[in-house]
């Protein structure tokens, strides 16, 4: 072979390994079965439609129309002004339109709760049986004491606080109202401590969900409730020795301040509504604007809710007495709110004008609306 002849170039392997493999047809893919068909039942549509009214706007409006017509009711029975079933009626309807309200913000069902709670008071009304009665008052006091914390919503600012407290009083007042309406008979110092009890395992039990449970709360949060313990057993435990082992002088001491107040101021704020309860939902809701461990605050606030959703039960106090001792009772604590919400800041929150500019401008925790359910 002469050196000029031409030279046949040998193919790349991978190219000659292409050719000599012949392409694989790729397998079409296996069809889909057909779902199958779905039988929707007739009940479905209406229920969803009654679901969709109770967390409606209007149903909102709805609710605030009710709750202001039961208020008026028990006010005109309370001034002994329209017949006797005003206190009977206007109790019923606030009690079943709180336990509306509370279904919706807690995530239950409204209607079923809403109906359940008209025939509990109802049957209380209409059977005149003392036992049914006092129970009605217990679970309405309870209710609108939880309703009062639930209701409250996330504050950056302490006005913001001051306002939330607000509502929760009022909420808790005219659950106040409605407790009375059913005329319970009771020994006053069982049923504030039972009131204050069961609404303190209702809101725990909410607060454990809304606060991502106990492996939510870290170190802050548990030192927060060991400390709000503590307070609460104080207060309990030393009101309690007082009034059965207190010796004469110093039991005459307190009372001589007691009596002074209410001769001079025309009350006296609830203890454990101004040391614990008020300075609590104050701070927590200004927490919660931040972080989720604010619910737990939040929870020691049925200490103020409950003593005023209790406060009428005593017969030995008026109408006004126990306005003002509420009033005071909530002045007093937000100052002690103010202070501790202060010191917090001053711990966790960057220094300066500036700095607490900033802080508020990323406290943007979101939390559902007032009227939308938390869970």
């Amino acid at each position: 072979m002469s050196r000029h002849a031409p030279r046949r170039r040998a193919e790349p392997r991978r190219r000659r390994r292409g050719r000599d493999t012949a392409p694989v047809p790729a397998s079409a893919p296996a069809p889909a079965p057909a779902p199958a068909p779905e039988v929707a039942s007739p009940a479905a549509p209406a229920l969803s439609r009654l679901e969709r009214f109770a967390r409606s706007r209007w149903a909102f409006v709805l609710w605030l129309l009710v709750v202001a017509v039961g208020a008026a009711g028990l006010l005109a029975c309370t001034f002994e002004v329209g017949p006797g079933w005003l206190c009977c009626a206007g109790a019923v309807t606030v009690a079943t339109a709180y336990s509306w309200a509370l279904a919706i913000r807690t995530g239950g069902r409204p209607i079923v709760v809403g109906l359940l709670a008209l025939v509990l008071g109802l049957a209380a009304v209409i059977s005149d049986e003392d036992a049914l009665r006092t129970g009605a008052a217990v679970l309405t006091c309870v209710v609108a004491a939880v309703l009062g914390v639930m209701a409250t919503v996330p504050s950056v600012r302490f006005l913001g606080a001051v306002r939330e407290v607000v509502v929760a009083v009022v909420l808790a007042a005219i659950g106040a109202l409605a407790t009375v309406g059913f005329e319970p008979v009771v020994s006053v110092v069982r049923f504030e401590y039972v009131t204050l009890a069961l609404a303190f395992v209702g809101v725990f039990a909410l607060v454990y969900r809304l606060g991502a449970g106990l492996h939510g709360l870290g170190r802050r949060g548990v030192l927060i409730v060991l400390i709000g313990s503590v307070l609460l057993a104080v207060t309990l435990l030393y009101a309690e020795l007082l009034r059965r082992y207190g010796t004469p002088g110093l039991v005459g001491n307190l009372l001589d301040v007691v009596v002074w107040s209410r001769s001079n101021l025309g009350a006296f704020p609830r203890p454990i509504e101004t040391i614990l309860g008020v300075p609590a939902l104050a701070w927590g809701v200004h927490m919660r604007a931040r972080r989720r461990q604010g619910w737990w605050v939040c929870a020691f606030g049925v200490a103020a809710t409950t003593p005023v959703a209790n406060a009428l039960v005593n017969p030995a106090v008026s109408l006004s007495e126990s306005a003002l001792a509420v009033t005071y009772g909530a002045v007093v604590g937000l100052l002690i709110g103010l202070v501790v919400i202060r010191l917090d800041l001053a711990f966790t929150a960057p220094r300066g004008k500036r700095g607490r500019r900033a802080e508020e401008a990323g406290a943007v925790r979101p939390e559902p609306s007032r009227t939308r359910p938390l869970l």
